[in-house]
């Protein structure tokens, strides 16, 4: 398959799917942190009418989307305004809407749980289908991710083992901490690589291809 995993710099969703001999590609705005060539700088939405076949959204930005931070909306962080809350607000549901309605087959956008005024904005919204923690792909680690998928069965834990660390929300404040929060888990992307990797063609209700 022509794989995009989109908002993804580690190469860590695009490493799996190469793996296993899907022509894959990671595009973020940043460099690929493992410098590889199968990586597109720039904005994912510019890309997403070049034939894929899937599309994973490891993490696009979720600030503003994200549940935990609902209450920066009515009150603002120091030195921010509400203007700027709603206008970040209104960017993230836009890009999670691109995401979620692009022209291509198979599609899963991950992010964690979402407050009521980010699914109002987004276009077509949907309930997430699943949610999954690290723990269940041989992390022994917590962080809640849900799955937004269409077109994609749920994921099935590979490797249950224990330790329910919460390592990603424990880390201390400083200028590379949201980069760290925002690294996906390798056992997860191995998952999300043997379990959609060989799925066949869409169909319709009447048993076409799509």
């Amino acid at each position: 398959m022509r794989v995009l995993v989109a908002c993804e710099f580690s190469g860590t969703v695009r490493r799996a799917f190469s793996a296993r001999g899907h022509d894959a590609w990671s595009c973020d705005l940043l460099p690929a942190e493992d410098r590889s060539n199968r990586h597109i700088v720039g904005d994912a939405r510019d890309i997403l009418n070049d034939g894929w076949d899937l599309l994973m959204v490891a993490h696009p930005p979720c600030t503003r989307l994200c549940n935990s931070g609902v209450r920066w909306l009515s009150v603002p962080p120091p030195g921010r305004t509400v203007d700027d809350m709603q206008d970040e607000l209104a960017d993230g549901a836009a890009l999670f809407s691109a995401f979620w309605n692009a022209p291509i087959d198979r599609i899963c956008v991950e992010n964690p749980v979402m407050h009521r005024h980010a699914k109002a904005l987004i276009e077509n919204y949907r309930e997430p289908a699943q949610s999954v923690q690290p723990w269940q792909f041989g992390h022994g680690e917590v962080k809640r991710t849900c799955f937004w998928l269409k077109n994609l069965p749920a994921l099935k834990p590979t490797d249950i083992v224990d330790g329910r660390e919460a390592r990603v929300h424990r880390q201390p404040p400083g200028p590379n901490r949201w980069r760290e929060r925002s690294r996906f888990f390798p056992g997860i992307a191995e998952a999300m690589a043997d379990q959609w990797g060989d799925l066949g063609p869409v169909t319709d209700l009447f048993g076409a291809a799509a």
